[in-house]
C-alpha cells in the first residue's frame, strides 16, 4: 500500500474518531494495552526470533509491565474536550487531535514502542501509522493487528485504520511518512531521530543513552550492586536507559566491585584482555553492532577471554574519562565500565565529563541516601531524569514506584537535540485551546506597586 493511500485511510478514520467520547477512547486504549499484557508471552518470542537481541523472559516481563503502567497512567486523564478549569486564572483548557501520528518504532523494542506510541495518539483522537525497523517488521506487525482485532471486538462503531503499520518498511517510506503526518515521534538511532526533526513537521525524538551510576558512601553496597544488575543484565543491556558505568569512591571501590563480584559479575583485570573487550565492543570508535543485545558468554567468546559461564556482567575499568577511553560511552550489552571519585564533586564531574561526550540529555542514576548529594547530582548533570536507589533501565521510563511519566520514549532536552526534556505522553499528542475569561475582581496594580 502506498503512503498516500494510508495517510488518506489515516485522515478518514480520524476525522471520524474525532466525535468519540473519553469513556470510548478509554475503552479503546485500555485494550491495546490489555491485548499485549495478555499475549506478553508470544510476542516476546517473536521479538527474541527476528531480531536476534535481548531476553525472552526479560521481554515478556516488559510487554506485561509496560501494559500495566501506562494504562495505569492513562486511566484518569482527561483528553477529550474541556480538560481542566483553573479558578485562579479562569482559563478552561480545551484538549483537540493533532491529527495523523507518524511514529519510527526501534528494532530494540518493537512490540512495547508501537504499544505506547499507540495509546498516546488515542488517546489524543489521532490516528497513527507505524514506522517499524526492517528487522521487527513482524513482530511489530503481529502487535498492530492484535491492537486493531481488540478495538474491533469492543463493538463501539470505531472507524478502522486508526493504527496502521508499514508491513514492507524502507527508509524511503519512512521519510515519506515523517514528511507527510501532521507529527512525528521518532523512537531509533540518532539518524533516525535527525531525520525526524529535518522533516518540517512537529516532532519529538530521543537522544543517545550513556546512563551514568554514583554509588555513595552511605549505601549497602550489596543493595546497590543488586538494584544496578537488575538494571545493566535486563534484556541483555539493550534500554537506552540502562546503567553503563559504575562510579565509586576509591576507598570502597574494592568492596563495591566484590559486592558485583559476588552477584555474579565478572571484573576484568589483565590490560591484555581489557583491550580485547574494548576492541570487540567497539570499531572504528563505534559501538560493533554484533554485540548489541548479546549475552556475556557471546561477547567473552567474541573477544576470546575466558570468563565465567555464568556471568552476569562483565566490568572494565576505564583507563581515563570522557575522550580518554572509548569505554567511556554506551555499551548496549552486560558490559559496564567502572571509575574511582575522591568526592561527590569528582563523582558528579567523572558522570558529566562520559555525558558530555555522549548520552548528555538523557539519563543517570545514584545510589545515595544523602539528600544533600542526590540534590548535587540533579544539580550539576545534564541529564532529564535522574533515577534514585532503583534500577536505572527499568524506572528512568516510569514505574509504580516513582513519579516518572510512564512511557518508551525518554525526551533528552536540548542537550540531546530533542524538543522535550521530559517523558513523551499523551499530552504531547494533543493541542490545547485555552479559553481565557475575564478576572472581574482581579486587581490591576498602580505603576507605583509595579516599580517598587
Amino acid at each position: 500500500m502506498s503512503m498516500d493511500v494510508m495517510i488518506k485511510k489515516a485522515r478518514e478514520a480520524q476525522k471520524e474518531f474525532e466525535s468519540f467520547s473519553q469513556e470510548q477512547v478509554d475503552m479503546m486504549v485500555k485494550v491495546i494495552a490489555k491485548v499485549v499484557y495478555d499475549n506478553a508471552e508470544s510476542l516476546a518470542r517473536l521479538a527474541v526470533d527476528e531480531t536476534g537481541m535481548g531476553v525472552y523472559e526479560h521481554k515478556v516481563a516488559k510487554n506485561k509491565g509496560k501494559s500495566k503502567v501506562i494504562w495505569n497512567d492513562l486511566r484518569d486523564k482527561r483528553s477529550v474536550g474541556i480538560i481542566s478549569r483553573d479558578e485562579n486564572t479562569k482559563i478552561i483548557e480545551v484538549a483537540k487531535p493533532m491529527g495523523v501520528v507518524g511514529a519510527v518504532t526501534p528494532t530494540t523494542n518493537p512490540i512495547v514502542t508501537p504499544m505506547c506510541n499507540a495509546m498516546f495518539a488515542l488517546k489524543g483522537r489521532n490516528a497513527i501509522v507505524v514506522a517499524p525497523h526492517p528487522r521487527a517488521k513482524k513482530c511489530s506487525t503481529k502487535t498492530v493487528e492484535l491492537m486493531n482485532q481488540a478495538i474491533r471486538d469492543l463493538n463501539i462503531g470505531a472507524p478502522e485504520n486508526l493504527i496502521q503499520i508499514i508491513e514492507e518498511p524502507s527508509i524511503e517510506k519512512t521519510n515519506q511518512l515523517m514528511n507527510v503526518a501532521d507529527v512525528v515521534v521518532a523512537t531509533g538511532g540518532m539518524g533516525m531521530v535527525k531525520a525526524a526533526y529535518s522533516s518540517g513537521k512537529p516532532a519529538y525524538g530521543v537522544g543517545a543513552g550513556n546512563v551514568q551510576v554514583i554509588v555513595d558512601r552511605d549505601v549497602d553496597f550489596n543493595e546497590a550492586a543488586s538494584r544496578i544488575i537488575t538494571g545493566r543484565t535486563f534484556d541483555n543491556g539493550i534500554i537506552c536507559s540502562g546503567e553503563q558505568t559504575i562510579i565509586a569512591h576509591k576507598d570502597d571501590y574494592d568492596n563495591v566491585m566484590k559486592a558485583f563480584e559476588d552477584q555474579g559479575c565478572y571484573l576484568v583485570k589483565g590490560e591484555e584482555d581489557k583491550k580485547k573487550f574494548r576492541d570487540t565492543i567497539f570499531h572504528d570508535g563505534h559501538m560493533n553492532k554484533d554485540v548489541v543485545g548479546q549475552t556475556t558468554a557471546k561477547i567473552a567468546e567474541m573477544a576470546g577471554v575466558e570468563i565465567p559461564a555464568d556471568t552476569k556482567i562483565i566490568l572494565l575499568e576505564a583507563d581515563g574519562i570522557g575522550e580518554e577511553d572509548l569505554l567511556c560511552k554506551e555499551k548496549m550489552c552486560p558490559v559496564m565500565s567502572t571509575f574511582k571519585y575522591e568526592n561527590i564533586d569528582e563523582a558528579v564531574m567523572i558522570a558529566k565529563t562520559n555525558l558530555d561526550m555522549e548520552g548528555s540529555g538523557h539519563s543517570a542514576a545514584i545510589h545515595s541516601n544523602t539528600l544533600e548529594n542526590i540534590e548535587k547530582a540533579g544539580a550539576g548533570l545534564s541529564v532529564s531524569r535522574l533515577v534514585v536507589n532503583a534500577p536505572s533501565a527499568t524506572t528512568a521510563g516510569g514505574s509504580f514506584t516513582n513519579g516518572f511519566a510512564p512511557t518508551t520514549t525518554l525526551g533528552c532536552g536540548s542537550w540531546g537535540n530533542n524538543s522535550i526534556s521530559e517523558n513523551f505522553t499523551y499530552k504531547h499528542l494533543i493541542n490545547v485551546s485555552r479559553i481565557a475569561l475575564l478576572q472581574e475582581d482581579a486587581e490591576v496594580p498602580t505603576d507605583e506597586q509595579i516599580w517598587a
